[in-house]
């Protein structure tokens, strides 16, 4: 019976993307660089620093069968990729709202696998939304009302330039989003180390 009750509260979805994630050295490295705007704006809603990644296809919420279809597609086009040489970049914000770190470095191969991951999505029948791909880490979102903190913090950190770092790995993510009255926390479901582009699939 128990059981039953457990199997009834699973969620029968779950809200997915793909991305690449920093290493702890390069975030270090930023939120250094942001602790005057975590100080002087608590009112902002602050990403985890363990959360932050740059997004290459956001596939919404998907049915939990789904995602085991994903794996081997992605796994291949991971191996058929090689590693990228990226930085963390500069800031802005989108809407007065979402605050974020640009991304510089090897933007063309960059743009290359953000491409390649749609298209692997959508060969597996997931429907993606239409919008383009502006490489950038998510920081923090200001609150209703307020539209000038996303500014303000953007352009005090705009002339940062971080040390560059391999993105070695792809990640396949799942959030909380909309399940809780919490923040948004992120896990990855499964990450696949980029390959030497050897393959025959590069």
């Amino acid at each position: 019976m128990k059981a039953a009750v457990h199997d009834q509260t699973r969620p029968a979805t779950v809200r997915v993307f793909i991305a690449l994630a920093p290493p702890d050295h390069a975030k270090e490295e930023l939120a250094r660089e942001l602790r005057p705007a975590y100080a002087t704006h608590p009112q902002m809603r602050w990403n985890r620093i363990e959360d932050w990644h740059i997004t290459l296809a956001f596939l919404g919420e998907l049915p939990v069968g789904t995602v085991p279809l994903l794996r081997p597609p992605l796994a291949g086009l991971a191996a058929a990729r090689r590693s990228l040489s990226l930085a963390l970049r500069g800031s802005g914000s989108f809407d007065d709202r979402v605050l974020w770190s640009g991304i510089d470095g090897d933007l063309d191969a960059l743009y290359a696998l953000a491409m390649d991951v749609r298209s692997t999505v959508e060969e597996c029948g997931v429907v993606l939304e239409e919008r383009p791909f502006r490489p950038h880490l998510t920081l923090a979102r200001a609150r209703r009302g307020d539209h000038s903190s996303t500014g303000e913090i953007a352009r005090g950190i705009a002339g940062f330039t971080g040390r560059r770092w391999p993105a070695e790995r792809l990640h396949l993510v799942g959030s909380n989003f909309g399940r809780s009255s919490g923040p948004i926390h992120y896990r990855d479901i499964e990450a696949w180390p980029l390959g030497d582009g050897s393959s025959s699939g590069s």
